[in-house]
């Protein structure tokens, strides 16, 4: 612990330049005693750090004197600056470890390199949820998180779409994936690989067990084909859909990516209009994507998703009488 504590010292002297005993044992959460005894201990070891004196004095390092604790070149500490994401490390319960690491980052670099690669700290921003949400609520993404890192098997209670709502499983959590704002534990349960979503567990208990993770296991790959069995199964069916002059024209507004997908590059009929078939989910799910672009998307075919439409229109209309 105070091996650690000296060498975060250190570190802040190097990128900061001078701190007080008071900014030092704030940053550190210690008292100020504690300071003064980690700064003699420092200058024991030949670290050339001394104090000025004065209300704008404090701790500094001798002019020069640099410590290299990674190989880093400028380039490199430059671009994990911008792959940091620092909502997703807090999360899963790394803040610390992410400002220490970010801490190693800058005094791997010399003064200079040091002001231009922190620059990119204060001009990218990574935000994961989509826009009109929020991020999910995981209270148990950093039990599992520990039993990711250190191959624990975890008996989970879990809550899915289909009856029975909530099961019991035991699972071998091999990774974690962030997509826009939800986690998602790619974990065995038996001999079969699949995809849980971390907001939906409801208990979770680290075991004793230990697992081994298959030989030649890839995360990424895994998750890719994940992603490409969903697409599959999600869409059991089409729609022939015409869509209007004026929802063409604004295609790049449109948030429903299968029918942008489909429209694009097509060439529009003379009244400016386009025909195109669309994969869907079901013929409720169609029926409640396509009502809500009104008289700018008619749906050609099938009759089923075209009833469901008339449908929700008819209870929706029933609402809202025309007043007497």
């Amino acid at each position: 612990m105070r091996s650690s504590r000296l060498l975060s010292i250190l570190l802040l002297l190097q990128t900061r330049r001078q701190l007080t005993a008071r900014e030092l044992a704030d940053e550190l959460e210690v008292s100020l005693r504690t300071i003064y005894r980690d700064v003699e201990a420092l200058a024991a070891a030949g670290v050339p750090v001394y104090a000025d004196q004065g209300r704008a004095g404090g701790y500094r390092l001798v002019d020069g004197y640099r410590t290299r604790l990674t190989g880093l070149t400028e380039q490199e500490a430059a671009a994990l600056f911008l792959v940091g994401m620092p909502g997703p490390a807090a999360a899963l319960g790394l803040t610390a470890e992410t400002s220490a690491a970010e801490l190693k980052l800058l005094a791997a670099l010399a003064p200079d390199q040091r002001d231009r690669a922190g620059r990119l700290k204060n001009r990218f921003y990574l935000d994961m949820p989509a826009w009109y949400s929020d991020a999910e609520d995981s209270p148990h993404l950093a039990p599992v998180a520990e039993a990711v890192l250190h191959d624990r098997r975890i008996k989970v209670l879990y809550r899915r779409w289909e009856a029975p709502r909530e099961v019991e499983r035991l699972l071998d959590p091999y990774g974690l994936v962030l997509k826009n704002g939800s986690w998602y534990v790619v974990a065995a349960a038996s001999t079969a690989v699949r995809t849980y979503r971390v907001s939906n567990i409801l208990e979770l208990t680290i075991t004793d067990e230990e697992f081994s993770r298959p030989r030649g296991f890839d995360l990424a790959t895994v998750w890719r084909e994940h992603l490409e069995e969903f697409d599959q199964r999600r869409f059991t069916g089409t729609a022939v859909v015409r869509a209007s002059a004026g929802l063409v024209r604004r295609l790049k507004d449109v948030s429903f990516p299968v029918l942008v997908k489909a429209i694009e590059g097509v060439e529009p009929d003379d009244d400016g209009t386009v025909t195109v078939t669309v994969p869907i989910e079901s013929v409720g799910n169609a029926a409640s994507q396509f009502i809500r672009y009104g008289d700018e998307l008619e749906v050609l075919a099938p009759e089923e998703v075209r009833a469901e439409i008339r449908r929700l229109a008819s209870t929706v209309a029933a609402l809202y009488p025309a007043p007497r």
